[in-house]
């Protein structure tokens, strides 16, 4: 006996068979496509090329820098967690942090306190001249403590022992204040004399050991 199937249930039954192949065709991924000018494109069909990969959000190559080549959950805790170490020359307590987070491989930015501005900079950061002084997200810690840091990187979520690949390179320490060089005076000229040499730039040479900062 044949059961009649009406034109609601036909449109139902079609719509799901469209809806199955949606899935599925998301479910193979899209494809980065770069073409012979350069653009790139995406689709969800491979190309003719056998140079496309298919594109993974969180993969390695969808972030430059040094945090690409972090495993995945390094990564994840350095974005959600960055650490900044601020330091300055002479300072042994900021050589035993700094070898702290070697040790451990902990991913960190370091800020160098090296002039009076850098000095002031870090007052109004963390509300005093104290050296070392390390930030974990928005946790600020003045001081080294070799318990209170490995207590605040676990709380964090940092792997206790390095999981730094062997490629890694840790970007070179940079001033916690830019400074853009002056630009020189214009020389000065008479018509009765010969122009005058424009004077060198004076430049304040850096204060290796800001007054106020203590170790």
């Amino acid at each position: 006996m044949s059961i009649p199937t009406s034109p609601h249930l036909r449109s139902a039954a079609l719509g799901l068979v469209l809806g199955l192949v949606s899935v599925a065709a998301l479910a193979q991924g899209v494809y980065r496509i770069v073409g012979p000018d350069g653009r790139v494109s995406y689709s969800d069909q491979p190309p003719p090329a056998a140079n496309a990969k298919p594109v993974v959000s969180g993969a390695p190559g969808a972030a430059g820098g040094a945090s690409a080549q972090l495993p995945f959950e390094l990564r994840q805790v350095a974005s959600r967690y960055p650490v900044v170490l601020y330091t300055s020359a002479e300072c042994a307590p900021c050589n035993s942090g700094r070898n702290l987070l070697n040790a451990r491989g902990i991913p960190y930015a370091e800020r160098t306190i090296s002039t009076n501005e850098d000095a002031e900079a870090l007052k109004r950061l963390s509300g005093q001249a104290s050296l070392p002084f390390l930030t974990i997200g928005s946790q600020q810690i003045k001081g080294y403590s070799d318990s209170e840091w490995t207590q605040f990187l676990d709380a964090a979520g940092y792997p206790k022992q390095s999981a730094l690949p062997s490629a890694y390179r840790r970007a070179a320490p940079t001033p916690l204040v830019a400074v853009a060089p002056a630009a020189a005076p214009a020389p000065a000229t008479t018509a009765q004399s010969q122009p005058a040499e424009a004077p060198a730039p004076s430049v304040a040479p850096p204060v290796t050991n800001p007054a106020g900062i203590r170790f």
